[in-house]
């Protein structure tokens, strides 16, 4: 079943942020625009090249008023150690969430019940705390965080612009559509 359009349940779990470790409910997804990047497993190949990759785009995405939180299987203890080892992840300055009971990974759908790891999921929420936009990858296939600038700017725009709509390749400042009887098969 998807998950667009429905609300975070309530969790807690335990993260690692600016050498602390920090609680992280659902209420943090509140207020604010926020990405969710679930990840297989720290120590690991393609994870620390997308974790970095999304952290090369942070200072952008804090600019849209967007936080990130990193999600695996792993502790939170786990997060600080590869953060203290990794020259990749050494630079995260985003919330790593250790989900080690797979309770966020089984309420975003994307635990692999085989391995006990999470798929490679990224979750765009709205201020209210509601999945706008999904992405899962297979394990071998990393992401590229600069596709998530355009889709946040596209959410942005239609939920401050009730009746429009964003077409593929939606750009800032370009041209939207106004779903309407007269708009049907002229595109």
């Amino acid at each position: 079943m998807s998950l667009i359009g429905k609300q975070v349940q309530p969790f807690k779990a335990k993260a690692y942020h600016n050498g602390k470790f920090i609680d992280v409910t659902e209420q943090d997804f509140k207020g604010k625009w926020s990405v969710v990047c679930f990840y297989p497993a720290d120590f690991t190949f393609v994870c620390p090249t997308e974790l970095e990759d999304l952290q090369n785009h942070y200072a952008t995405l804090k600019e849209l008023g967007v936080e990130v939180y990193s999600v695996s299987t792993d502790t939170h203890f786990t997060h600080k150690a590869w953060h203290d080892t990794s020259p990749a992840i050494s630079k995260i300055e985003y919330i790593m969430i250790g989900d080690p009971s797979q309770k966020l990974s089984r309420m975003f759908d994307v635990l692999d019940e085989e391995t006990g790891l999470a798929q490679r999921g990224t979750f765009i929420i709205d201020p209210d705390g509601v999945i706008q936009a999904v992405e899962i990858n297979a394990d071998g296939i990393g992401r590229d965080a600069s596709t998530l600038i355009n889709k946040i700017k596209a959410a942005q725009y239609v939920r401050n612009h009730p009746g429009e709509v964003c077409p593929a390749k939606w750009q800032e400042g370009a041209e939207t559509l106004k779903p309407s009887l007269d708009l049907v098969g002229k595109i």
